[in-house]
């Protein structure tokens, strides 16, 4: 099984940016660690700070189940959100912080209704959490 990662904005920045909210682990770090707890599943990473690039991502890349992190286009991206809308695969969307506990505009998710699922609030391990939901590990 094949399971495409996405992170949108300043996500690139993880291990060293706002610490205090987002932790000290880079993702490749973390994504280190995903891929020796699961070695049966295909985990292909894709980071980008740029929506285009993000929707052609998607787009293009064969997968069966994604996970995404859409960053600050979480809250304003209806064309991340249509483009969610278009896939027909198991879809997670993670964010290491609570979005509820954070600036109202944070609140907010457009993207979410297109997802499958949304875990907020669990750090890295949301990416972790997601991948058993999907590979129903």
């Amino acid at each position: 099984m094949k399971i495409l990662i996405v992170n949108g904005p300043n996500l690139n920045l993880l291990g060293t940016r706002e610490p205090e909210i987002y932790g000290t682990v880079s993702m490749e770090d973390y994504l280190d660690k995903l891929r020796s707890e699961f070695p049966a599943l295909e985990l292909e990473y894709y980071q980008s700070n740029i929506e285009g690039e993000i929707i052609n991502c998607l787009q293009k890349t064969d997968f069966d189940a994604l996970v995404i992190n859409p960053g600050a286009y979480t809250h304003y991206s209806y064309a991340i959100a249509d483009c969610l809308k278009n896939i027909q695969k198991p879809k997670v969307e993670v964010h290491i912080s609570n979005i509820y506990k954070r600036e109202e505009f944070r609140q907010k998710s457009v993207t979410a209704a297109h997802t499958d699922t949304v875990l907020s609030g669990f750090g890295m391990e949301g990416y972790r959490l997601a991948i058993l939901s999907l590979a129903g590990v």
